[in-house]
């Protein structure tokens, strides 16, 4: 059948790349190409950063990581790193998910994916027009008479879904160059995460969390205390240049959205685990569509 899909993002892209491959005739629709998505602007360490006991999030996140283990895309490579906890902490619910965890003390140490999204995002929108997905970029007020429709259009899904439960949470990160770093760190011991990303000419590092936010301008004040904070995480980045800053606004929402409403399929709300849950989102979408 034909099949529109909203959003280009790496969500929405999955999702056209799925339904493609089940054989469905596809367009996919945004008002922006990826590479200005929030999907290219996130930090690309795949483990699941949300606080929210979801038993579908582990399933997907494992799923994802099966995928971009046998794509063999550029942009993607698996790294072992840290992820220090709160405290006395009990071990994530999501870390069955990961390979090869260990834990000591307050140290979790286990191997995952880290992905530069923007030159992922490219090879995967190349990947979705090779299977012949057609890519229409105009903004989208409305789905009605678009006929079968995955609404994967991120903060623009809601609007779209009349769902006013989503919420843009701002995201500023700063790329440092990358001294070689060896794996990833985030401590997750204070109020807020820090986090080391390091994609080999850059290392993404973060972050913040503004709920509400609305622009996307970056702050100098954060960004200086992003660099600090990074480095005390990893004094490896002492003498590492600033490239540049960024801020993504994330599209969160309680509980991710990934059901069936008549000719639409919802699957949006991810807030910053787009990158985590893509593949395994876009899985579920495709059974939906399918009628399965």
């Amino acid at each position: 059948m034909r099949v529109t899909v909203a959003g280009a993002g790496i969500i929405g892209l999955s999702c056209a790349h799925r339904l493609a491959e089940a054989g469905h005739d596809v367009v996919l629709a945004a008002a922006a190409p990826p590479g200005e998505t929030t999907s290219a602007v996130a930090g690309g360490v795949l483990y699941p950063p949300v606080r929210r006991p979801d038993a579908r999030i582990v399933r997907w996140t494992a799923a994802t990581l099966a995928v971009l283990r046998d794509q063999d895309a550029p942009g993607v490579r698996f790294r072992r790193g840290r992820v220090l906890l709160a405290p006395g902490a009990p071990d994530p619910w999501w870390l069955t998910a990961m390979t090869d965890p260990v834990r000591d003390g307050d140290r979790l140490d286990f191997t995952t994916a880290l992905v530069d999204t923007p030159v992922y995002l490219d090879w995967l929108l190349n990947r979705v027009n090779a299977l012949g997905v057609r890519i229409e970029y105009r903004p989208l007020t409305s789905l009605d008479g678009l006929g079968p429709v995955v609404n994967a259009a991120g903060l623009g899904a809601g609007r779209l879904a009349g769902d006013d439960s989503m919420v843009p949470v701002g995201g500023q990160v700063v790329h440092l160059a990358d001294p070689g770093l060896p794996g990833f760190a985030v401590d997750e011991s204070g109020p807020g995460a820090t986090y080391v990303i390091p994609h080999g000419t850059h290392v993404v590092c973060g972050g913040t969390e503004e709920p509400g936010r609305g622009d996307t301008e970056p702050n100098p004040g954060v960004t200086a205390g992003i660099v600090r904070r990074a480095r005390e995480l990893e004094p490896r980045l002492a003498g590492a240049r600033v490239l540049r800053s960024l801020v993504g606004l994330r599209p969160f929402r309680r509980e991710v959205r990934l059901e069936r409403t008549g000719d639409v399929v919802h699957c949006y709300g991810h807030g910053g685990a787009g990158i985590t849950l893509a593949w395994g989102c876009a899985a579920d979408v495709a059974g939906l569509v399918s009628g399965s």
